[in-house]
């Protein structure tokens, strides 16, 4: 199977309540999970200040709809509630690896499954042993991350280092891709507004219907890939 990420990320824009407008448009558009950020930009009048109770709500709103909600940790107090909560899967950003290291060594030895991104990892060796809770994202953390930057893109995607890609392009072909080359997590920004300068994830973020079309093309390249072709 193939699993899709809205990465919704920040691009709420402060304005909390249109997280459940980007959860909605995200089921809408096919994705298998709605992704948010904890503990990044969150400090009191911050743009990404959030309660637990406006956590748990979103957790709710997903849960009616019938999409996976998961978050990027990036402290350990964000953490310490996501545990509270009993997620399915926490997102280890390449931040987290590059800036605190031991809090991603804490998650992982605590046995949780985890999808880690590796944008700012820049070290050949993996920061922990695959394994079957372990799924590592290939990534450039550059925003927005142009072609020219992509010369080491991954020839093939497998279980044993890289199972999917965090994109940060322009458009959905970069992940298509990735997916003829095996990735089975395509994680992509989400946005309703790609002109919204607010912060600067917008422009290279998905709209509803561009993530609609890289869903469903995506979904039937991994078909046609699995049939034999």
């Amino acid at each position: 199977m193939i699993k899709f990420v809205a990465e919704c990320g920040l691009n709420h824009n402060g304005n909390h309540d249109l997280m459940y407008e980007l959860v909605r448009q995200a089921h809408l558009s096919g994705a298998d999970i709605a992704k948010f950020q904890l503990g990044w930009r969150d400090k009191k009048n911050e743009i990404n200040c959030l309660t637990e109770d406006r956590v748990k709500s979103i957790l709710d709103y997903c849960k009616y709809l019938g999409i996976e909600p998961m978050f990027s940790v990036l402290n350990l107090k964000s953490y310490n509630l996501v545990k509270r909560l009993r997620l399915k899967r926490i997102k280890i950003a390449s931040r987290t690896l590059k800036d605190d290291f031991n809090l991603a060594k804490k998650i992982v030895s605590e046995g949780n499954s985890t999808i880690i991104s590796l944008g700012m990892w820049n070290k050949s060796k993996l920061p922990f042993k695959k394994n079957i809770k372990i799924d590592y994202l290939w990534c450039k953390s550059k925003y927005p991350c142009l072609l020219s930057d992509l010369k080491d893109f991954p020839k093939k995607f497998d279980q044993k280092k890289y199972t999917g890609y965090s994109d940060h392009t322009i458009g959905i072909e970069t992940c298509l891709i990735a997916i003829s080359r095996g990735a089975t997590i395509i994680e992509k920004h989400f946005t309703l507004d790609k002109s919204d300068t607010t912060i600067r994830d917008h422009v290279l973020s998905a709209t509803p219907d561009e993530f609609s079309n890289l869903v469903d093309r995506g979904r039937e390249i991994f078909r046609q890939i699995k049939s034999g072709i």
